[in-house]
């Protein structure tokens, strides 16, 4: 199965495993998932770490690289149709990082693993 893994869980298994529920660390460690990464997320983490605002426990480029490595991650790209989704989303969540992940995983028809409870307001499978 098919799961998106949004920023902080990646930064916590990656980092800070022990802060990852038990079915979020189920779903990422389970070999039969197929994990996938927003382009998104990728841009959050570069930014929230360009500003200082994030520690990781390598430089960015070493910690994405290995990340993506580690957990066979696909990276998917922000597209004009997950873009178009975004769009018509409610304003329940107001991040556009969260949003963008939302419309991928609507687009994709495939769960999210994040602490974020807002995200559910959309209709999509969340695994925390």
């Amino acid at each position: 199965m098919r799961h998106l893994v949004d920023s902080q869980s990646l930064i916590w298994y990656v980092d800070q495993d022990h802060l990852l529920s038990a079915p979020a660390h189920a779903a990422i460690t389970d070999p039969a998932n197929d994990l996938m990464l927003s382009a998104a997320s990728v841009w959050e983490i570069a930014i929230k770490a360009g500003l200082g605002k994030l520690t990781l426990s390598l430089p960015y480029r070493q910690w994405i690289n290995q990340a993506i490595t580690d957990l066979d991650l696909s990276v998917l790209p922000i597209t004009v149709d997950y873009a178009d989704v975004q769009r018509g989303l409610p304003r329940h969540h107001g991040d556009p990082f969260d949003r963008m992940l939302v419309a991928q995983a609507i687009a994709e028809g495939i769960p999210i693993i994040s602490t974020d409870g807002r995200l559910g307001s959309y209709g999509i499978t969340r695994v925390w």
